[in-house]
């Protein structure tokens, strides 16, 4: 028994300096946020006056989160329809040029990410969606798109045949096939993919930049950026240090919730890879 304990000691060391190394910045930024500092709203002792400044800025932070959970939202919904079924097609499905037009689709992933932010701004002009979140949603949705059906494609083929072929002889169609016996099956690659939406688009600051004019409906990453030069250029860290906490607490929850599902996910692509 001490031998086996001495013998995972190297991993026991190796993994807790790695969670001090990602956590220990994280904690700072935390205590930073409720620290006296110069120039702010908690100059003496500790307390919340950054976290109030927040609260009050421009249109508030409730209208902030609400315009990021709205983006989040659509960006998740979006990614996943939409890899889900061509997953599903890539896997299941043989047509002409499949493997040249999923290699296009992987293909997106070597562009890069501001170079393509001026042509989309110019394309939902014409759409009529530039300073919207619909339109910001399905920008963000298309970055995520090549490597989300590249996960719920290896998911699906990590599915054996034979349950769906099974599900089709009862009488379930494809579809039916499709929500009751693959749908469960592939639900650690639908939340790794959609975990991973959402901390794109919680957390993307460039396209909003870009994308949205209107302050009362820019995202909360984008709103703390403005919020660092509103007093005459100067920087108000102590806002700022709390925007982040608030950026980082629902990530942190999400990913506690389902980390093993996560885990799950990519380890199903890894061992049909």
């Amino acid at each position: 028994m001490l031998a086996r304990a001495l013998g995972r000691t190297p991993h026991y060391v190796v993994a807790g300096g790695l969670a001090v190394i990602f956590l220990f910045p994280l904690l700072w930024n935390t205590w930073a946020s409720v620290s006296p500092q110069p120039g702010t709203a908690q100059e003496s002792g500790h307390g919340l006056g950054n976290y109030r400044t927040l609260l009050e800025y421009d249109a508030g932070l409730w209208q902030y989160l609400l315009n990021s959970t709205i983006v989040s939202a659509l960006t998740v919904a979006l990614t996943l329809g939409v890899s889900l079924l061509g997953g599903y097609a890539f896997a299941r499905f043989d047509f002409p040029g499949k493997n040249p037009l999923f290699l296009l689709t992987l293909a997106i992933l070597m562009v890069p990410y501001a170079t393509l932010l001026i042509p989309l701004y110019v394309l939902l002009g014409k759409l009529h969606l530039q300073n919207s979140l619909i339109g910001l949603s399905l920008v963000l949705a298309m970055f995520q798109l090549p490597f989300a059906t590249f996960m719920m494609r290896i998911s699906f083929e990590a599915v054996p045949r034979e349950l769906e072929e099974s599900a089709l002889v009862d009488g379930c169609g494809t579809a039916g096939a499709l929500r009751r016996v693959l749908l469960p099956a592939v639900r650690p690659g639908l939340i790794t993919v959609g975990l991973f939406a959402f901390l794109a688009a919680w957390n993307d600051f460039i396209a909003p930049l870009i994308l949205i004019s209107d302050s009362e409906k820019a995202p909360l990453p984008l709103a703390v950026a403005n919020l660092r030069q509103q007093s005459m250029g100067a920087v108000d860290y102590g806002a700022t240090e709390a925007g982040v906490v608030v950026l980082a607490v629902p990530c942190l929850l999400l990913f506690l919730l389902l980390q093993r599902h996560y885990v799950r996910g990519f380890m199903s692509g890894a061992l049909k890879g």
